[in-house]
C-alpha cells in the first residue's frame, strides 16, 4: 500500500515537473477519490498547480491536470469525452443499470482507470472516457447484458447534469457520522465502520475525522453508497434534533 501510494505520488511529481519544464498542460487517467487525496495533500510541493475535472459537478472519478493557467494564459481543456449508451430498439430493453453498463465495459478488458463516472437515466448511460479510447468503446460496446446497444459521442443530457433535488434529513448534530447515518439510514457504530476503513471522502479530501463539520457546498463520498452535498441547517426541531438538507445522488 505505501509503495503504491509512493510510485503514484512520484508520477504526480513527474507531471507537475514536466508541465513546468515544457510550459504545456500535463494530465493522468482518471483517478479515484483515494488517489485524488494523495494529490490534494501534496500539491504545495508539486511545481505546477494541479486541478481536477470528471466531465461535469459532483464528478467522483476524476482527471488531474497540471500546468499553470494564469503562465501559459488559457484554461486546460481536459482530454476526455462523453458517450452515450443507449438500447438499439429502446421498447424491448430491459432494465439496466449502473453496474450492467460497468460489466460490460470491463468485459470488454477495458482498463478502469480510462473510464470516469457513468451516469444512468432511463435505461440509457453516458459514460465520460478519456479521448484515446473512445473510438475504441463505440465500435465494440454493443450490447449490455442482454440488450443491443448503439454508443457514440454525444452531450450528456440536462437532467443527468443538475444537481439533484433538495430533501431533508433529520439529525442529533451536523458531524459527519450523523450525516452518513440519516442520509443512507445507518446506525452509528455502522457509519463509523466506513471511517475506520478510510472510505469517507470530502470534496476529494479523505475526512479525518467523523465529528468534523462539514461546510455548506461540501459534497461527500462514502465508497460503497454513494454521495451527497451538504446544503447547511435548514432548522430545529421542537425536540431539539436538527434539519439539514442535502442533494443525494
Amino acid at each position: 500500500m505505501e509503495e503504491a501510494l509512493r510510485l503514484l505520488q512520484n508520477r504526480f511529481s513527474e507531471l507537475a515537473a514536466r508541465a513546468a519544464r515544457q510550459n504545456r498542460y500535463t494530465f493522468t487517467a482518471f483517478l479515484t477519490p483515494a488517489e485524488q487525496d494523495a494529490l490534494l495533500r501534496m500539491e504545495r510541493s508539486l511545481e505546477a498547480p494541479a486541478a481536477l475535472s470528471g466531465g461535469f459537478e459532483g464528478a467522483e472519478r476524476r482527471l488531474a491536470c497540471f500546468g499553470d493557467e494564469a503562465a501559459l494564459g488559457y484554461p486546460p481543456v481536459f482530454p476526455l469525452c462523453c458517450l452515450r449508451i443507449a438500447p438499439a430498439a429502446h421498447k424491448f430493453a430491459t432494465g439496466i443499470g449502473h453496474r450492467d453498463f460497468l460489466g460490460a465495459l470491463m468485459a470488454l478488458g477495458v482498463k478502469r482507470e480510462t473510464l470516469g463516472d457513468i451516469l444512468v437515466q432511463d435505461r440509457t448511460g453516458w459514460l465520460f472516457c478519456l479521448e484515446e479510447i473512445a473510438p475504441w468503446i463505440c465500435e465494440n460496446l454493443t450490447s449490455v447484458g442482454r440488450t443491443t446497444v448503439v454508443c457514440a459521442p454525444s452531450a450528456p443530457p440536462e437532467a443527468a447534469l443538475r444537481l439533484p433535488e433538495p430533501q431533508e434529513v433529520v439529525v442529533s448534530s451536523e458531524r459527519l457520522d450523523g450525516l452518513i447515518s440519516a442520509v443512507w439510514a445507518l446506525s452509528r457504530s455502522r457509519s463509523k465502520e466506513y471511517f475506520d476503513r478510510e472510505l469517507v471522502f470530502v470534496n476529494g479530501r479523505l475526512a479525518d475525522s467523523p465529528s468534523r463539520v462539514p461546510q455548506q457546498g461540501d459534497v461527500i463520498s462514502v465508497r460503497g453508497l454513494g454521495r451527497f452535498r451538504y446544503e447547511g441547517l435548514s432548522r430545529e426541531t421542537r425536540k431539539g434534533r436538527l434539519r439539514v438538507t442535502v442533494r443525494i445522488w
